[in-house]
């Protein structure tokens, strides 16, 4: 991803062949790119080009209401295909910089879109709408296009569900695009296909022998079923439709190809209204007069991001109902981003730099949990809907100024909390760099106690002098896997405790049943972006299939 975008950004922020005044919505969109590489490198230059394309977005040409035109050379126009390349976008950087007033734009683009483009008799949106009406393709009255083409509603239902995410809690906007896309996912399963599950180009026209079953809709709207499922924005109900859609899309569309790997066949290669010459006018026929072809990058993006989602329901239901606490008060970092605000880092689910947790954070979605962040106290009301509470690396002098620690009355609710059915997490450090005395006052209620040491030392990037062999399954780990531990405190284990995991005579990692509940601690943070998002350790470690069996263990002993 960084070696593409690097193509057009450069050190400046600036993006090679990129022209501001053409106002095209399709630029924003590697926007979020952009933001990726941002948070994960840290590197400035990222941030510049998409604050470019934010930038944009300020004087985008809109209509009287405030959506904005598809692009200067469509004016007056708004098309389904424009939510998904800027909303995404738009609500990302929202969130990420303290925009929090962009939220209401963001709302009023679907709030808008929906408003002048769904028909009350099917409940589908057309391709576009024109506010002038003067275009060919409008409708004389409602400044509609014609048709209902598969795709523009696949881009709809992604931008609803990639933006809802980064919406503040409580944002009135939440409840807005909910209600949207429940009745986008009402009408599109309507005219799912009963046969093979999938959708046709045009939808609602699967009775015209001409019309065909579309790749890329198929899988944009797969897509946006499942996730809004899985986001708890559509009732549970919607996956029997996905499941079906998506094994008529393996079926339909997905062919071996010669030598390996498989092709994805059946994605319209381009559909659009109007433009200066080979006017589009809309029409069933225009649509079926774009070609159809092979592995399009378009279709395949629509089926990586469909076949992650399905490939995650067999492990949703280990985390089902269950709320996963990260501790923010006791680990309390802040650095300046790039605007100059202090924000949280450091083993935090938002994180996406190498010590963050977001890749965690991630694992713990795909097993169906809830996670949240406790900047407080951990006291019983903060704790009571918890089923996995993590405290890692207790801040020192060094990292905040005014470091806390735990003391007698949340140690006692916290004991207390995990007898009653709880998993506690206890992540530390190596010596010097965490707060040891309070943080044992903790652990040693269970029988454990972190060592001021500094094991498993490595040098010079050689992960060798951090390998840690499981030769022996154990009720966490079930493969011998191999795994990669860097500086580390060791552990005193005592009963009711047991050493889970030992090399050369030193405790690593010791769990403990406690009453209904249980608690796990090992002397590192471990699971952080690093040394888990495969870009940094050599793939003989098995760090991110073990991070997926740890939190299985977590989920699953979990009683709350």
């Amino acid at each position: 991803m960084q070696q593409q975008m690097d193509h057009y950004v450069r050190e400046d922020g600036t993006i090679k062949m990129y022209r501001k005044d053409d106002y095209n919505i399709d630029f924003v969109n590697n926007g979020k790119v952009l933001l990726l590489l941002y948070q994960v490198t840290g590197k400035e230059k990222y941030f510049k080009a998409a604050s470019v394309l934010r930038n944009q977005l300020k004087t985008h040409p809109r209509t009287t209401d405030g959506g904005f035109w598809h692009k200067k050379i469509y004016p007056h126009q708004m098309w389904l295909d424009g939510l998904y390349m800027g909303q995404p976008f738009y609500a990302e950087y929202a969130k990420l910089f303290g925009e929090t007033e962009a939220f209401d734009d963001i709302t009023n683009q679907f709030v808008l879109m929906e408003k002048h483009s769904r028909d009350l008799h099917t409940g589908l949106l057309y391709h576009g709408w024109d506010e002038s009406h003067e275009q060919a393709w409008a409708n004389d009255t409602t400044g509609r296009s014609p048709n209902f083409w598969g795709r523009s509603l696949g881009w709809y239902g992604m931008a609803l569900v990639d933006a809802l995410p980064y919406f503040p809690e409580g944002h009135p906007g939440i409840d807005s695009l909910t209600g949207i896309l429940q009745r986008l996912a009402k009408a599109v399963v309507d005219f799912q296909d009963k046969k093979s599950g999938v959708w046709y180009d045009v939808v609602d026209m699967g009775y015209r022998p001409e019309n065909y079953l579309e790749a890329s809709a198929s899988c944009m709207l797969v897509y946006t079923l499942a996730k809004g499922v899985r986001l708890g924005y559509l009732p549970k109900a919607y996956l029997r439709a996905a499941k079906k859609g998506y094994r008529g899309i393996l079926n339909e569309f997905v062919t071996p190809r010669d030598g390996g790997g498989v092709n994805l066949e059946g994605t319209v290669m381009v559909s659009g209204l109007g433009g200066s010459s080979n006017y589009r006018d809309g029409s069933f026929d225009y649509y079926m007069s774009e070609p159809v072809i092979q592995n399009d990058p378009k279709g395949i993006g629509a089926f990586i991001k469909c076949a992650t989602e399905m490939e995650m329901l067999p492990t949703l239901n280990d985390g089902k109902g269950k709320t996963v606490v990260l501790d923010n008060y006791y680990n309390n970092e802040y650095r300046a981003d790039a605007t100059g605000r202090q924000v949280r880092y450091h083993y935090t689910w938002e994180d996406q730099s190498n010590g963050g947790y977001s890749f965690l954070g991630y694992i713990f979605g795909q097993h169906g949990a809830k996670k949240v962040s406790l900047p407080t106290k951990p006291d019983p009301e903060a704790l009571r809907h918890a089923g996995v509470y993590i405290i890692v690396d207790p801040d020192t002098d060094k990292e905040t100024a005014q470091p806390r620690v735990l003391e007698t009355p949340e140690i006692d609710a916290i004991a207390d909390w995990v007898k009653k059915g709880g998993v506690l997490v206890l992540l530390g450090n190596d010596r010097g760099n965490m707060e040891f005395t309070h943080f044992n006052r903790l652990a040693t209620r269970f029988g454990i106690q972190f060592n001021e040491d500094n094991e498993l030392l490595v040098k010079q990037n050689d992960f060798r002098q951090g390998a840690v062999l499981l030769e022996a399954r154990n009720k966490v780990f079930k493969r011998p896997y191999r795994l990669f531990l860097k500086e580390v405190s060791t552990l005193t284990v005592t009963d009711p405790a047991k050493t889970l995991v030992r090399q050369h005579g030193l405790n690593l990692m010791a769990t403990v049943k406690y009453g209904k509940g249980a608690v796990f601690a090992l002397g590192d943070p471990w699971i952080y972006n690093e040394y888990i998002d495969g870009r940094k350790l050599t793939p003989d470690f098995d760090n991110y299939p073990a991070a997926q069996a740890w939190v299985r263990w977590l989920l699953r002993t979990a009683k709350r």
